[in-house]
């Protein structure tokens, strides 16, 4: 079961989280962007200037090719991830402060000197006789 332990240390390492974090939220707010910039952005400037129907009709094509419902898709997906991260590194955070806690208890164990384990090892050997 040792493997079990060094994984369960290397996944729950600050640093491997934190990249992890970063990857999953940047992909997430990318196609934000992207389809804030396919979507909107591109039909607005694009459309009026390819179709240049006239003045009067530039509101009516840009406003017909703008997809915004997209962007709002990509927006509560981004939301959603959000949201499965921050109960996913909470998780972690509990394991850790578990981990923490156990190692502190660990640690508060006195130890004993060399003399006093000496003397508890003669008392033992006195009490198997």
């Amino acid at each position: 079961m040792g493997w079990v332990k060094e994984f369960k240390d290397f996944a729950i390492k600050g640093n491997v989280i934190e990249l992890s974090v970063a990857v999953v939220i940047g992909a997430a707010f990318g196609g934000i962007v992207s389809s804030l910039v396919e979507d909107i952005i591109t039909p607005l400037i694009l459309t009026p200037a390819i179709n240049a129907a006239g003045v009067a009709d530039i509101d009516k094509l840009a406003w017909g090719a703008v997809k915004y419902g997209k962007s709002l898709a990509a927006i509560i997906q981004f939301v959603f991830i959000a949201f499965v991260l921050f109960l996913v590194i909470k998780g972690v955070n509990k394991v850790k402060e578990r981990q923490a806690a156990a190692d502190k208890l660990a640690n508060d164990i006195p130890k004993l000197s060399s003399t006093d384990q000496h003397l508890s090892e003669i008392r033992d050997l006195l009490k198997s006789k």
